[in-house]
């Protein structure tokens, strides 16, 4: 059994937006069908760090669900800023169930036990927060990364931890979801969001005040999911 990893799919295959019109891609459903089953087997797990589907409501993921359902291994999602979709983890659930879709976990507000890891994390949110809202989310935030963390502590596994948004982006850290990686000992750290060679060129990658962190945005893997181990 094999970890892998890999954020911003992106996928419009029920809704009218497409992503080919950005620069690198063109083509990028077929590419990143193509490479996940050139890396991953059955028996192996995937997390997909959130900006899975541009649907606007639950039961409208339901064909984008389905094409992930269909590529090999078990997938566990968490929550990007454009999965709008995103309900309660109970709706989700019967959702999921109810659509035959069993490859797919969704991560929020607990963990998951893969092989000698326990996978765990959020969202995450904006690295300067001034606004009344953006502290309010924020604060939610950091809760919800604080009992995912607590729950694979308890586990016995290694904690990993999966964000959409960076806790860290050149010189700038979101301090209040960085402190929390430091209080539980986090080794390794994965996170997405950043697109185009712009955004990407100030992204922190490598070891940072004693965490790994790894960019795992589609186009920064060139549409391949990333060994975790």
């Amino acid at each position: 059994m094999a970890l892998f990893a890999i954020a911003d799919l992106h996928l419009s295959l029920g809704e009218d937006k497409p992503m080919d019109i950005f620069a690198g891609w063109s083509d990028y459903v077929s590419r990143l069908e193509n490479n996940w089953k050139k890396v991953v087997a059955d028996n192996d797990t995937v997390v997909v760090s959130g900006d899975i589907s541009w649907a606007m409501k639950l039961e409208e993921t339901l064909t984008d669900f389905t094409f992930v359902q269909n590529l090999p291994g078990k997938k566990i999602f968490l929550k990007g800023n454009h999965d709008y979709w995103w309900s309660t983890k109970t709706k989700m659930d019967v959702f999921l169930k109810n659509n035959s879709l069993d490859t797919i976990s969704i991560l929020f507000n607990n963990s998951y036990v893969v092989d000698g890891y326990a996978i765990c994390g959020t969202r995450g949110w904006f690295l300067d927060n001034e606004s009344q809202n953006d502290i309010k989310v924020l604060n939610r935030e950091v809760g919800r990364l604080e009992t995912s963390i607590q729950s694979a502590v308890k586990t016995g596994k290694e904690p990993i931890v999966f964000l959409h948004y960076p806790p860290v982006y050149g010189t700038t850290k979101c301090d209040e979801i960085f402190n929390v990686l430091l209080k539980y000992n986090i080794k390794k750290c994965y996170y997405g969001h950043l697109h185009g060679k712009k955004n990407m060129r100030f992204a922190v990658e490598g070891e940072y005040e004693g965490i790994d962190f790894k960019l795992i945005s589609c186009d920064r893997l060139s549409f391949m999911p990333i060994l975790v181990r």
